[in-house]
Formats: structure tokens, C-alpha cells, sequence
């Protein structure tokens, strides 16, 4: 599992702080905690506990307390215990009246021979060790009191200045916290992770197939040692807490290389830290997983094609655009064209694609980016976002003097971009000229293929009767398959699980080419484009759905119910 200067590293921390090897390894970030347990599980012989069998506060309260022993004494050793009756062990077997209960506790450490001897000074009933991740243990002490003991508190502090904060940044318990919470976004799936401070407590919250989740709340007097350990892995300065920042490092998370991306924004209890967290070895999707249809990938693939004009990807933030575009690069990347990329910033290496990051603290934005471009013979030029008039413009230019140039705009569909076009200075005719076509993109959430259930015929019956009726011929050569989400572990209880995206294309056709020499607005070009078979997000979505891809309640959350 880990390379050979994980293992030298890992032995070298050992012998300056001591701890076990395996612990200080995900420390290092070379293994999560959760592929070390089940090393630990099959060397020991041990079982893990799973988060929904784990035991109630009250039945770890009602042990404790026979124990005797503080909450203070648990927390340091990272353990819980709890009774299991007899009746509890087999509800459906018949229970002995003679018969006797066990003990469980669950440690990150449960070889620990104090657990042993403190359980056994108060029962002698048979006790069942098992592993627990550092984050359950934490979870359930937790829950006893809404707070940690104080001797946890004070392993974070609450310091000032930027020494203590950098030496708080720097301690065990943070950092095992810190690089908990990276090891359970990348398993999770999630995309961003927010850590919101509180008036007495910080929540780490994670967007996972695009809907924010609570993952962990912990109290407030930890999170400015936590807050300085995200800082200090990503570059930023830990002492400036008055204004926002930004930054950006290449990390190791569970033995993967990580590129994390963080903003920090001052608020009323501290900043509020929003990261995205980018594999870097992350395998680029083929069209057709990300949900286009073979319809759908031929256009786009046509217009990518084009010898020269402007073809714009249209969408919101975090719709995958720029997944998009670098499919469609990758298509054009045959060897024979010179293809070169501004943006910000750049979030996937394409090996043979000169890629340009924005940097405009130095002045290097996207205008000053695609005039030198021009200066470099390209045949494809990518722009990140066509966001100010100068950059409209510039774009327009090298579209009419050859070039191909792609890009995305933030609109809501797919044709507004080509008001957004005109009301940044673009003239209607010059805009007629160069655009090749617009497509835009939406992502739904794809239903859980291990929980869905098919609909009832009179949920399906339902979703029939709303299907538009310009989609009738369409669909009527597919069987309905509609679907339901239900929740299980696999999908967190959403009955979710991964994305799907929802298109919008439109090739220039004579008819939208007329609309903008008239500057039409967005519904006439809209009904322009109907009549050469144009089909909007809410119409995707219907037809995914009727597939049983998604659910109609997705499509409704995304797009809306009269769209």
C-alpha cells in the first residue's frame, strides 16, 4: 500500500514522537485511517465498527458511569464501552435466563492493556474488543455532553498569535482531525468541504453529488487550530484572519496526490474555509459517462470540429463545463492542431495542450492571456470564462481571423449566452458571423443502482402525463423505466449516488442566425430553435428519468417544474 519512503518516513516520526507506525502513516497521509483498520482487522483478528451499530450515549453513559472512571480517562485512550444484554445478542433465539451479556469497547487502540484491566476491575463478564475509526470514537464522546472534556479542548487551545497557532496547527490531535476530514471527503465522493465556525461550535460540511451534508460538528474551541492547519497545508498566511485569502498546494491524502484548493472569508466567529479538493491522477470521463447521449456526443463533437468561430459551453458553477471541454480538447488533440488553454485555474494536465494559468495579481488575466495566445500560432484556443467585454471581444476577433475558440459563460441556459454576448459589446452581425453553436450543461444527482425501486404504476402514471407533449415522438420507441430513490449505506440514506448531466445543444442554424441579426431575446431564439429539433434541460431530464437514470424529483430540484 505505501511507497518505501512512506515506510522511512514514517519510522523516522516514530522515532521522534513514538506512536504506532501505522498511525503515523496517516498522519503522513500515505494511508487513510480507514485502509489501515482493515489491515489491522485482518492482522488482528478484530472486527471494525460500523457507524450504525454503534452504541447509544446512553448505553455508553450507563457504563461509564458503573466504571467510574471520567470521561477525561476514555477520551485520552480514544475508547468507548458499552453493555450488550443477552437479550440483544440474538433477538430471534430464545434467551436463557442464566445467560449473561457482554461488554464491547471500541478503541483506535484496543490491544491497550489499561482498557482491559479498567473493564475488568468493574465486570467480569466477557468483553469484545473491536476497531473503531478516530472520528466515531470522537463522535460518540461527543455526544455525551454536546462537548469534549476539557483536557481535549486544551490539546487544540484557542491561541492568538501566529506562533501559538502555527505550533497549535502542528499537533497530533489536529492534524489526525484535519486529515480525517480529507480521507472522509475523498471516500465520500465529495467535492467541496465547508468548515463554518459557530458561536460554540464549527460544522465540516461536505457537498457530495452537488447537495451539501453535515459530516462533523465539533466544538469552537477547536477550530482555530484547525482552521490554521488547513491554512498552513495550502500556503496562506495563519496570521491574517482580518482579510479573505486564497491558496492552493499540492497535498497527499491517503496515498493519493491531492491538489487542494481553499478560500478563507472573515465572519462574525472566524473564517469561514471553503476547499475543493482535486485528484490529480483522476481519470478524465468519456462523454458518454457523462451522461451525452449518442445524439447529443455527435453534435457536440461537430461543433467541436469546426475549422474557426466561437463555440460556448454554458452553465453554472460546479456543472462540469470544464470536464466538458477537456473531453472535447482531448477529441481535437490529434497532433496536427496547435491547441492552448487560458484559465482559472488550470484543474486537469492534458499532456500535448499548452495550458495558461490566470494569475491577475500580475496582471496576466484572460484578456492579457488571449492576446499573447494569438502571438503563438494556435489553431484552438480554450478560454476558461468570457467574463468582461475586453475578453468578449479579444475572443471574437481570433474567431474571425481563424481560429476556433472555445469557452464557457455563466448563464442559466444554453441560448442566453448569446444576449450575455451582446450586452458585453458584442455587435449582433459580428456575433452572427463567428457562432458555431452553444450547448449548456446541468447536473442531476443519479439514482442509487442499488436501492432504487421502479415507480408505482400510479407514480408512473404520474410522470406520463407530465411528460411535454414535443417529447412524445421521441420517447415513444423507449419503454418507461421510471425510478425511485430510496436510501441505503452504500448511497448515505439519499438514494443517490454519483452524477448525470442534462444537456442543451444548439448548432447555429439559420434560424438562430436570424434571430441574433435582430437581436431576439432569449424565448424567441428559444422557439427558433424548436423547430430544428431543440431540446432544453427540463426535456433531457424527462427523458433520463423515463430511462431510470434519475428521479423526476431530481429534475424538478434542477431545473424547476415548469421548465
Amino acid at each position: 500500500m505505501i511507497r518505501p519512503a512512506d515506510l522511512e518516513h514514517g519510522l523516522a516520526l516514530q522515532a521522534s514522537n513514538g506512536g504506532l507506525l501505522g498511525l503515523n502513516l496517516v498522519r503522513l497521509g500515505a494511508v487513510s485511517e480507514a485502509q489501515l483498520l482493515e489491515v489491522l482487522s485482518e492482522q488482528l483478528g478484530l472486527d471494525i465498527l460500523a457507524p450504525e451499530d454503534g452504541p447509544t450515549p446512553g448505553q455508553i453513559l450507563a457504563f461509564l458511569t458503573e466504571v467510574g472512571a471520567p470521561r477525561s480517562w476514555w477520551a485520552a485512550r480514544e475508547a468507548v464501552a458499552w453493555r450488550v444484554a443477552a437479550s440483544d445478542l440474538d433477538p430471534t433465539a430464545e434467551v436463557d435466563p442464566h445467560a449473561v451479556g457482554r461488554i464491547v469497547c471500541a478503541a483506535v487502540q484496543p490491544l491497550d492493556p489499561l482498557l482491559a484491566q479498567r473493564i475488568a476491575q468493574a465486570t467480569r463478564e466477557p468483553v469484545q474488543f473491536l476497531l473503531a475509526q478516530r472520528s466515531l470514537i470522537e463522535a460518540l464522546t461527543d455526544d455525551l455532553s454536546g462537548t469534549r472534556d476539557d483536557a481535549t479542548a486544551q490539546a487544540f487551545g484557542s491561541g492568538s498569535d501566529a506562533a501559538r497557532l502555527r505550533e497549535l496547527a502542528q499537533e497530533a490531535p489536529t492534524i489526525d482531525f484535519v486529515n480525517s476530514v480529507f480521507a472522509e471527503a475523498l471516500t465520500r465522493r465529495a467535492s467541496d468541504v465547508h468548515v463554518e465556525p459557530y458561536e460554540d461550535r464549527f460544522l465540516v460540511r461536505m457537498r457530495i453529488d452537488g447537495v451539501l451534508t453535515t459530516a462533523r460538528a465539533a466544538p469552537r474551541s477547536n477550530f482555530d487550530a484547525v482552521c490554521s492547519r488547513i491554512k498552513l497545508l495550502s500556503g496562506m498566511d495563519i496570521g491574517e484572519r482580518r482579510l479573505p485569502q486564497d491558496g492552493r498546494q499540492s497535498i497527499r491524502v491517503s496515498g493519493q496526490e491531492v491538489d487542494l484548493r481553499v478560500s478563507s472569508l472573515p465572519c462574525s466567529w472566524g473564517e469561514s474555509i471553503v476547499l475543493r479538493l482535486l485528484g490529480k491522477t483522476s481519470r478524465l470521463p468519456l462523454l458518454s459517462e457523462l451522461g451525452v447521449g449518442p445524439a447529443q456526443e455527435r453534435s457536440l463533437i461537430s461543433l467541436a470540429e469546426q475549422p474557426n468561430g466561437v463555440f460556448l459551453i454554458t452553465g453554472p458553477t460546479g456543472s462540469g463545463k470544464t470536464t466538458t471541454i477537456y473531453r472535447l480538447l482531448t477529441h481535437l488533440n490529434d497532433g496536427e492542431r496547435k491547441i492552448i488553454t487560458v484559465e482559472d485555474p488550470v484543474e486537469l494536465d492534458l499532456p500535448g495542450v499548452i495550458q495558461v494559468r490566470v494569475r491577475s495579481e500580475i496582471g496576466l488575466t484572460f484578456a492579457a492571456g488571449l492576446r499573447s495566445i494569438l502571438r503563438q500560432d494556435p489553431d484552438v484556443i480554450m478560454i476558461g470564462e468570457i467574463r468582461d467585454p475586453e475578453t468578449a471581444r479579444i475572443a471574437v476577433q481570433a474567431a474571425l481571423t481563424g481560429h476556433l475558440v472555445i469557452s464557457t459563460v455563466h448563464t442559466n441556459s444554453a441560448l442566453a449566452a448569446l444576449p450575455r454576448l451582446m450586452d458585453l459589446g458584442i455587435e449582433d452581425y459580428l456575433l452572427a458571423d463567428v457562432l458555431r453553436g452553444v450547448a449548456g450543461q446541468r447536473l442531476v444527482r443519479r439514482l442509487c443502482v442499488d436501492c432504487s425501486r421502479p415507480s408505482t404504476a400510479h407514480e408512473a402514471d404520474a410522470h406520463e402525463r407530465a411528460l411535454p407533449a414535443h417529447l412524445l415522438h421521441v420517447v415513444a420507441s423507449e419503454p418507461a423505466a421510471w425510478r425511485e430513490p430510496v436510501g441505503c449505506p452504500k448511497c448515505g440514506q439519499s438514494g443517490f449516488r454519483g452524477r448525470v448531466g442534462l444537456y442543451e445543444i444548439a448548432p447555429a442554424s439559420p434560424g438562430i442566425i436570424a434571430g441574433i441579426r435582430t437581436s431576439a431575446d432569449e424565448d424567441q431564439l428559444t422557439a427558433m430553435a424548436r423547430g430544428d429539433g431543440f431540446l432544453s434541460f427540463g426535456d433531457d431530464g424527462y427523458i433520463k428519468a423515463r430511462r431510470g437514470e434519475t428521479a423526476m424529483t431530481e429534475v424538478y430540484r434542477i431545473v424547476g417544474a415548469g421548465e
